[in-house]
């Protein structure tokens, strides 16, 4: 039950280092089912999202080591647990993407239906699709997905929407499975080619990822692998919005500046700078306080709805109308309410936002809805003037790793506080915050 208490108003400067991917790094975990000998991933997260795959794993049977270097080693070579447990899966909804990796090991996999944040119906219809279409007999009973095949087959699979997931699951499926399976209409996002790499790297044989038509040649079994985990593109973008809403001077290393692409785009329409000075390296230079412009949320290469929230903050302040419309999921506004109680002028019908910036939010008590949503509240509050408290942020904790260390170094007043035995003032108990 922590709280993050934000002083705003004040520029950000410096050098922000990005972690792992947590979305590539949560495949790639899965993916590890795979191989018939260890395998060892690096530059993985350290999230409570991270924490949670490794014990849906280490219950079907796998181990799981942390080597000296913080890399993760994991051996599925003993696999023999084809079950996961209820109350692992249903907190967090990438663990279902075990359910393709167990299914092509074990010939059976018996997983819950997933979790996660209450962002709108993330139905798991196109997975299970996939697998019957490899040859599985899929039920679903009690709340559990069951799957079976005493060998899957490859085959043709159309995806009716670019899916992520579904992507991910047959493509770890289908490395096991006998012949050849196509995905046309896949996702095209950086995780999917990451996961490819990895599964390549295992050896098997995947063509195609980052297009439209993905290709892959089963084999008997994958061998180990020793890879390295991409750069958070969503933490990223947040940092790059960071400094825009504050109208900093921000370098982010360790970062690939083609995974922003959109991202990118948009905040140079908005009046930042932004230059790529080495292959890892990217910096935002920002005014005061930057124009409006219209976003449109869209599977990769489009715009990414994980950034729609944290973009809607940095419109609340900028000159001008915008207008947002998220076209992925249907309740991904749940921020707007927050956003108003900070002095944001936000309108929405549907799927659409109508955002008119204000010249400044003020601190207030709000509350993070999800991962992105507690982003957002982040990012206002840095602009805000006086103090923002954030109640929720055990959200904000599934997909940022050391969020307040790395905004201090880089001069936010941001700290942490527990609710019980709260103070009259909660900023006091706060190093750096004064009223």
């Amino acid at each position: 039950m922590d709280r993050l208490i934000i002083d705003g108003g004040r520029p950000l400067t410096g050098t922000i280092p990005i972690s792992g991917a947590k979305n590539a790094a949560l495949a790639l975990l899965a993916g590890s089912l795979l191989a018939s000998e260890p395998t060892v991933l690096r530059n993985v997260p350290r999230l409570v999202d991270i924490h949670v795959m490794t014990e849906v794993l280490a219950s079907l049977g796998m181990k799981v080591d942390a080597t000296v270097d913080g890399a993760l080693r994991l051996d599925a070579s003993s696999l023999t647990d084809f079950t996961t447990p209820y109350d692992l899966v249903t907190r967090m909804r990438a663990s279902f993407f075990v359910l393709g990796p167990v299914l092509a090991r074990l010939g059976q996999a018996r997983i819950p239906l997933p979790g996660g944040c209450a962002i709108g119906s993330r139905p798991v219809d196109l997975h299970l699709k996939g697998l019957r279409s490899l040859g599985a007999k899929v039920t679903i009973e009690h709340g559990y997905v069951e799957a079976s095949a005493d060998q899957l087959v490859g085959a043709p699979v159309y995806l009716d929407y670019p899916s992520v997931g579904a992507t991910e699951t047959i493509m770890m499926a289908a490395t096991l499975a006998d012949g050849t399976t196509t995905i046309d209409n896949c996702a095209q996002e950086p995780e999917i080619t990451d996961l490819a790499e990895f599964l390549i790297a295992m050896g098997a044989r995947v063509e195609g990822a980052g297009t439209e038509q993905i290709t892959i040649h089963g084999r008997p079994r994958l061998e180990g692998a020793d890879f390295t985990c991409i750069p958070d593109r969503v933490e990223a973008g947040t940092f790059l919005i960071a400094g825009a809403i504050t109208g900093g001077d921000l370098t982010l290393t360790g970062v690939r500046p083609e995974h922003l692409a959109a991202l990118i785009g948009k905040l140079q329409e908005m009046g930042a700078i932004l230059t790529a000075p080495d292959g890892d390296v990217l910096r935002i230079q920002a005014p005061e306080r930057l124009k409006a412009a219209d976003v449109r949320t869209m599977p990769f290469p489009g715009f990414p709805t994980d950034l729609q929230a944290q973009i809607m903050a940095l419109l609340a302040v900028s000159e001008g109308t915008s207008v947002i419309s998220e076209t992925v999921f249907e309740n991904r506004f749940l921020h707007v309410d927050e956003l108003l109680r900070m002095g944001a002028n936000i309108k929405t019908e549907g799927n659409v936002a109508v955002v008119q910036g204000v010249d400044r939010l003020s601190g207030a008590e709000v509350r993070a809805t999800d991962l992105r949503a507690g982003a957002a509240l982040v990012l206002s509050g840095l602009a805000a003037r006086g103090h923002t408290i954030i109640s929720g942020v055990h959200h904000i904790d599934r997909g940022y790793e050391d969020l307040e260390r790395k905004l201090v170094a880089v001069g936010a007043a941001i700290g942490r506080t527990q609710v019980e035995g709260q103070a009259s003032d909660p900023a006091a108990q706060v190093p750096g915050l004064t009223r």
